[in-house]
């Protein structure tokens, strides 16, 4: 078996590089190590096997062409997954509707009046984010918060664009129409209310 010509094995080492790195990203956080889900696990996964097929072997040209033109539907989710975990994620530690626990990454704003999250309502709902005590990790720390949802549609938008301000990759993604410019009507934003007591 020959070995494969440079370009697509450049291609392939770069390729499978991001789908390390898809991984990779989320270990420079404190806490706990989660696995990537959805779009981000698709992107991670895909770069992974398609990096690795160009550098194993030799393929026929139009086989060759035919995985390269299949990297850039990876490579996107792939790096909008790095660039999402690249900035300030916090880990909230919720239970879902089957009572299974569930931690939630999330991008997280400070405003005069609070720290806010910003989320889809049947996401808030699904895991009972409004009254309920919950554990939440930032820089390290685990603190105990009362997420609560704030019905106000010109307080969503506010947090919303508080969360492009401060996130680069929302703010890049936005101005391609990737990410919404404005909080979308089905979502709502979430105020975590730090815990009376730090022993719910």
């Amino acid at each position: 078996m020959s070995r494969p010509s440079v370009l697509p094995r450049a291609i392939g080492c770069v390729v499978f590089a991001v789908g390390l790195g898809v991984f990779a990203i989320r270990l420079r956080h404190a806490g706990p190590y989660a696995l990537p889900t959805g779009g981000h696990l698709f992107g991670g996964v895909a770069c992974l096997g398609l990096g690795a097929a160009l550098v194993a072997r030799e393929w026929p040209r139009v086989v060759s062409g035919l995985l390269i033109g299949l990297t850039a539907f990876a490579l996107f989710p792939a790096l909008f997954a790095i660039a999402a975990e690249s900035e300030e994620v916090v880990v909230l530690h919720a239970t879902d509707r089957d009572g299974q626990p569930a931690a939630l990454r999330l991008w997280i704003v400070d405003r005069e009046d609070g720290a806010w999250l910003g989320m889809a309502r049947s996401k808030a709902v699904a895991h009972g984010l409004d009254g309920e005590p919950h554990r939440l990790l930032r820089d390290g720390d685990e603190i105990c918060v009362v997420p609560r949802v704030v019905d106000d549609r010109a307080v969503a938008r506010a947090v919303h664009a508080h969360k492009i301000e401060k996130y680069r990759v929302a703010q890049v993604t936005s101005r391609i129409g990737l990410y919404p410019s404005e909080a979308p009507d089905t979502s709502v934003a979430v105020r975590a209310d730090a815990c009376a007591s730090e022993n719910p």
